[in-house]
């Protein structure tokens, strides 16, 4: 299952303005590569884990799953179901780690903010649009960001201190370009912000673009300021950023690739580089999602269809991938995946099979499975603490 693939580079992106400001604590980003990652202790004891699911699916949850895990094991118990929140297919936390949040991946769709401490439900406001599929928490903790894929339009609503959320306070649909090759519309996928926090991103599948919009931080609004385009019939889905906060890896689930973009933090200008294997081998296969170690020196890529995880080395301080191999995902449909805080295991949300698979990561960025999968009905989002 192992395979090599051409390393593909992309253009350097241009360098950030003289007396740029070192970036906040915690975003990644800094001006001249990637940060050496500081060693995360060991942690003791189990860890919360919540798993999404589509609670009006075939054999779908009732609620956001319960867990915990063994940090040095993997092994994941279950705890319970938090019941109330219809379809939470995708999940964030907040910065401060004390609110969770949901999608409410309906027609009607919304987003839905739980207290972790007594997990207790804050509200639910609409997105105003239909079938919100992901969910981000700006840096500061002051906005959540989501991305409606039936209706393809991003909305924000502003977190109080608390951590519930207000109305929103802005919603874009996307217009322009037409949408692509076979697609009836756009289909915003993802919606998250840039490493320096400048800036955030709207991947958007039917129209094979990635929009980034400057963020008003005092009323929530949202300006366009560029769009990047795939080839037709990409279908881009999801985009990580490698640590170094110059470069990022875009999973394109249509046509079975993989681009590496530069990103200029100036402008929010991203360009998308020629398209890579995803390690599928040509068979059926859609890419779903990128994870990039701390350390900048690996990255993996969720495979649905050929159900496994691709390991990639980066090369050039983020400007390369080089396709390392496969390995099988543990379960049917790897919809997403996530690393455990400290980094030390992946967790792949196998939606098919209703299990998530846990991975211990070795630092060659090796995969070794932790035991059997965890059942789960309908998994398609693991959220380890």
């Amino acid at each position: 299952m192992a395979g090599a693939a051409a390393v593909v580079a992309v253009p350097s992106p241009a360098a950030p303005p003289a007396g740029t400001a070192a970036p906040r604590s915690g975003t990644g980003a800094t001006r001249s590569g990637p940060r050496t990652a500081a060693p995360l202790p060991k942690p003791s004891g189990p860890r919360p884990l919540y798993i999404g699911t589509y609670t009006s699916a075939d054999g779908g949850g009732t609620g956001i799953g319960l867990a915990s895990y063994d940090p040095e094991t993997g092994r994941i118990t279950g705890t319970g179901t938090l019941t109330g929140v219809p379809d939470p297919s995708y999940l964030a936390v907040h910065p401060d780690g004390r609110t969770l949040y949901a999608v409410d991946e309906r027609q009607d769709g919304a987003v839905t903010a739980v207290r972790l401490a007594d997990r207790r439900v804050l509200g639910t406001r609409s997105t105003g649009g239909a079938g919100p599929c992901h969910l981000s928490v700006h840096p500061t903790g002051r906005w959540l960001l989501s991305a409606d894929y039936g209706s393809g339009s991003v909305a924000v609503h502003p977190v109080d201190a608390s951590g519930a959320l207000g109305e929103r306070t802005d919603r874009v649909t996307h217009t322009s370009p037409p949408p692509g090759p076979g697609q009836q519309g756009p289909h915003a996928h993802q919606f998250l912000t840039s490493p320096d926090g400048g800036h955030v991103l709207a991947v958007d599948l039917g129209t094979d673009t990635v929009y980034t919009y400057r963020l008003d931080p005092a009323k929530g609004a949202l300006t366009e300021v560029g769009q990047a385009h795939t080839r037709p019939g990409a279908g881009p889905r999801h985009l990580t950023f490698h640590p170094g906060g110059r470069y990022a890896y875009l999973a394109n689930e249509v046509d079975d690739t993989v681009a590496v973009c530069a990103y200029d933090p100036r402008s929010g200008g991203l360009d998308i580089g020629e398209p890579q294997p995803t390690g599928s081998g040509g068979g059926t296969n859609y890419p779903a999602q990128f994870l990039v170690t701390a350390d900048g020196r690996y990255a993996f890529l969720a495979n649905r269809g050929h159900n496994s995880l691709a390991r990639y080395a980066v090369e050039g301080d983020g400007a390369r991938l080089r396709l390392l191999g496969t390995v099988p995902a543990g379960g049917d449909f790897p919809r997403q995946i996530a690393f455990s805080p400290d980094g030390r295991l992946l967790f792949a949300a196998n939606q098919r099979s209703g299990t998530v698979t846990v991975f211990h990561v070795a630092a060659d960025g090796g995969l070794r499975q932790a035991g059997e999968p965890f059942a789960s009905p309908v998994a398609v989002c693991a959220l380890p603490l």
